[in-house]
């Protein structure tokens, strides 16, 4: 089963954070075409960010690497560095254990679509700089920064 029909892969919509957290992501629609191949060593999603939606909190990952390409629309970048535009076409990487927190955000008019490509990593945790979250590793699910369970 190499193919993998699009339509037949089931949509998540919204994220799994925490309240008050999952707001800015409630309308984002990914597609886990990674698991609908069956892959187990990275991850691939389709994603959509409606317009005013963010692809997540800002974040950034301890053991995983991740790579974004912008298929249609316009996203805004942020990191440490500020705000920068990615448009169709364009892509951006973020290194493991690199402490520069990044999010997709679409300020644009029209959905914006991209593909997310990330390992899994085992170990894998993180951290959310912005705000009282992290995730811990192993998908152990998220805490305040202190430790303690939401």
């Amino acid at each position: 089963m190499p193919k993998i029909t699009i339509a037949s892969v089931p949509e998540r919509t919204g994220s799994s954070y925490p309240a008050p957290f999952a707001e800015q992501a409630a309308e984002r629609v990914k597609l886990a075409l990674g698991d609908a191949g069956r892959l187990q060593d990275f991850g691939v999603n389709l994603t959509t960010l409606p317009p005013g939606t963010w692809s997540s909190q800002r974040h950034w990952h301890s053991h995983e690497d991740e790579f974004v390409y912008v298929l249609s629309g316009d996203v805004v970048l942020v990191t440490d560095a500020g705000e920068e535009i990615l448009h169709a076409h364009d892509c951006a990487a973020f290194p493991k254990n690199v402490a520069d927190g990044h999010q997709l955000v679409n300020r644009g008019n029209v959905n914006a679509v991209y593909l997310e490509i990330g390992s899994r990593h085992p170990d894998d945790a993180c951290t959310y700089p912005d705000v009282d979250l992290h995730a811990s590793a192993g998908n152990a699910g998220y805490t305040h920064k202190d430790g303690t369970p939401y």
